[in-house]
């Protein structure tokens, strides 16, 4: 396949991408446009009077909305962790263009429709949001501003939407050959959607290694990386480099597309692992399954210091076992049980894990 700069005519004959029906000089008959064609496509299927263009693209972007949705479900369940509103965003962006391409790729949208350029711009535009939105994530790391605070949410959500406004204009524009652009030379997009999305790639990468490899201890996030940019790396080269060999060798039934779309779902699981795996709760202000350990060493803890007071001053005085009495048909709490406890037991603490245990800290 070649590949020029700011040529959409070689990338579209051999990907089935969304601008593609969008591409190419007008029609010599009509002021319609042409578009461009793939050389090989993908089969199309009919279900109950529908004609579904790339079903297999269908699934991928199924299991991704899935899989997406675990992954802010259990971002959020990390209460305490670094920059867990940010990096939120950049799935919720993900999410949106993976719902906006299954009605592009599927056809329910057909490219004659009228709306169809206004929905490839949208889809266009949250793609390079979504990338700038990482790339802002990748500062996060750095504490240029405390994360969770208005500057830092707003800051990303700022920049995301001004990205997302000019791709926008710029694609629109493209499309319907608005000011000084045209969709037989659609430079400005190329450059957008390859060296711009490209280079927030890159910058992003760069900026995780050198916080894994200054900041970190442990060394296993970087493999994190190299996964995700290998993934990513290898969809790109399936999508543009063997596109029309897979569809030929497959009569068919997928193209390069199908397989581009799995490798990027699999490089945006690994940017999750990557997140997860240099984020640390503070278990003081977990909550959920852990409470259950902080509510066990409060008993016992406790009772340990019931047994020494029985131990030492007998049956006590009245007032004595009115306390206790209450304190444990009370509801127990990492908080109340210490004050309940003015004096522990010797080689008791109430952190966790405990002094001179576990694991060495590797988190911010």
């Amino acid at each position: 396949m070649g590949f020029s700069f700011g040529d959409f005519d070689s990338i579209c004959s051999s990907a089935a991408l969304i601008i593609c029906p969008l591409m190419g000089p007008p029609s010599p008959s009509s002021n319609s446009r042409m578009g461009i064609q793939p050389e090989c496509y993908a089969r199309n299927v009919e279900l109950n009077g529908v004609i579904l263009f790339q079903p297999a693209v269908l699934f991928i972007h199924i299991i991704a909305l899935i899989m997406v949705l675990l992954m802010i479900l259990h971002i959020k369940s990390k209460y305490t962790a670094v920059g867990r509103q940010e990096i939120v965003h950049f799935f919720y962006f993900y999410a949106i263009v993976t719902i906006a391409s299954f009605f592009l790729d599927s056809g329910l949208i057909p490219s004659s429709s009228k709306v169809y350029p206004y929905f490839a711009a949208f889809e266009t535009g949250m793609l390079s949001a979504t990338f700038w939105c990482l790339l802002v994530n990748g500062f996060v790391g750095f504490q240029f501003a405390e994360d969770g605070t208005p500057l830092s949410l707003w800051s990303l959500r700022g920049t995301c939407a001004a990205v997302f406004s000019l791709t926008f204009f710029i694609a629109i524009a493209t499309f319907n050959s608005l000011a000084s652009f045209s969709p037989s030379q659609p430079t400005a997009l190329w450059i957008i959607m390859y060296i711009f999305n490209g280079a927030c790639v890159a910058i992003y990468v760069v900026l995780q290694l050198l916080l894994v490899i200054r900041t970190l201890d442990d060394r296993w996030p970087i493999g994190d990386i190299l996964f995700g940019v290998g993934f990513f790396v290898v969809g790109l080269v399936l999508i543009y480099g063997f596109s029309l060999t897979i569809c030929s060798a497959i009569t068919h039934y997928v193209d390069g597309l199908f397989f581009s779309q799995l490798c990027f779902l699999l490089s945006v699981m690994m940017v999750y692992k990557y997140w997860d795996s240099i984020t640390k709760e503070d278990l003081e202000f977990s909550v959920g399954s852990k409470q259950a350990v902080w509510d066990i060493s409060s008993k016992e803890a406790l009772l340990s210091g019931m047994s020494s007071q029985g131990g030492q001053g007998g049956q006590g005085t009245p007032e004595d076992s009115e306390y206790y009495s209450n304190s444990v048909s009370g509801q127990l709490s990492p908080t109340n049980s210490q004050s309940m406890m003015p004096h522990p037991p010797a080689g008791f603490h109430g952190g966790y894990p405990p002094q001179g245990h576990g694991p060495k800290f590797s988190g911010y």
